[in-house]
């Protein structure tokens, strides 16, 4: 696998900010945290990701946020309950679009501290 042999760091740092995420989303509070916890935490992992690696931060930034729809894909396919409301594979498909936005501009945002910080974007 390409993740794996060649970014074994940022991807153990994307699952670990994307299992955080999700464990928020769904446990903490029994599932009933605000979405704007989780478009922040969501915004602070890509952010830091592109700020520490530049523009090897997608790896972390990517798995990060595949993380958060692909919870709701299992929860919905095994029929547990989900906060996601309604629980439809389009509602699902909508968040992801949605949190893919977010990871692009937390992501650029962090691209733009390295460089300015480091003058590259390497």
């Amino acid at each position: 696998m390409v993740f794996s042999s060649r970014h074994p760091v940022r991807l153990a740092a994307g699952l670990a900010a994307g299992a955080a995420i999700v464990w928020v989303d769904n446990f903490a509070f029994d599932g009933a945290v605000s979405p704007i916890v989780i478009v922040a935490m969501l915004l602070a992992a890509t952010t830091t990701a592109g700020t520490v690696w530049g523009r090897q931060g997608w790896v972390a930034a990517a798995v990060a946020w595949a993380c958060i729809p692909l919870a709701h894909v299992i929860k919905h396919a095994l029929g547990l309950p989900d906060t996601l409301h309604p629980n439809t594979y389009l509602s699902i498909l909508y968040l992801a679009v949605f949190t893919l936005v977010v990871a692009i501009i937390g992501a650029g945002c962090g691209l733009l501290v390295h460089r300015f910080a480091t003058g590259s974007a390497s």
